[in-house]
């Protein structure tokens, strides 16, 4: 029967249309095809590149990571106050609290000895350990660099030395070493002087 106007349908066919099962499954078989317009936002959402989330402790650690480390810059220690110059590396211990060497008496018999060896105030330094306090024998010798040592007193005796017999010139490795009277001890006792400069003569 052929029907000229679509609306005469509700009127030909009242009764409800249903989908059999084998309809069903053919349109969800179906395959949806997207749009050109979808295929391209999602090409342009893949093409994005994704960035990873900082947390704050990786904010910190990297802040940290930029700090450049000062060097820590050492104060030098002061010079020894010494009398003479060195200039033959023999280094005189004394130990004097009221001056600021050695007394002018002790100097011109230090000099009378000096004169004797062929040595001057030039050839020598002269410390006073009393100006400097506790010294360490190490600290004596990397300023000074003394071949021949002489120490005149036992509260001259730098810290660090060990034992040494009096009066008796020991060579060591590098530094030839006399532990003798004082100059006090000497004046008053020729004995003294006598030993001191039997000694001497070996430096």
């Amino acid at each position: 029967m052929k029907v000229e106007h679509p609306q005469a349908y509700q009127f030909i066919m009242q009764e409800e249309l249903y989908l059999l099962p084998e309809d069903q499954l053919s349109a969800a078989s179906s395959p949806i095809v997207p749009t050109d317009d979808q295929v391209s936002d999602g090409i342009d959402a893949v093409s994005e590149p994704i960035q990873p989330a900082t947390t704050p402790n990786q904010e910190t650690e990297i802040a940290a990571s930029t700090v450049i480390a000062q060097p820590v810059q050492e104060t030098p220690k002061p010079p020894f106050n010494y009398w003479g110059e060195n200039k033959k590396q023999f280094l005189i211990l004394v130990n004097y609290s009221w001056v600021e060497h050695i007394p002018d008496e002790h100097r011109v018999a230090l000099e009378s000895i000096l004169s004797r060896k062929g040595l001057s105030k030039e050839d020598v330094a002269l410390l006073n350990v009393n100006a400097t306090g506790p010294v360490q024998l190490s600290e004596l010798t990397t300023y000074f660099n003394p071949t021949r040592l002489v120490i005149m007193g036992n509260n001259a005796l730098p810290t660090g030395i060990g034992n040494l017999p009096i009066n008796k010139a020991v060579q060591g490795k590098k530094i030839h070493v006399l532990y003798s009277f004082s100059f006090a001890d000497m004046m008053s006792s020729n004995e003294n002087k006598k030993a001191f400069w039997e000694q001497m003569k070996t430096l």
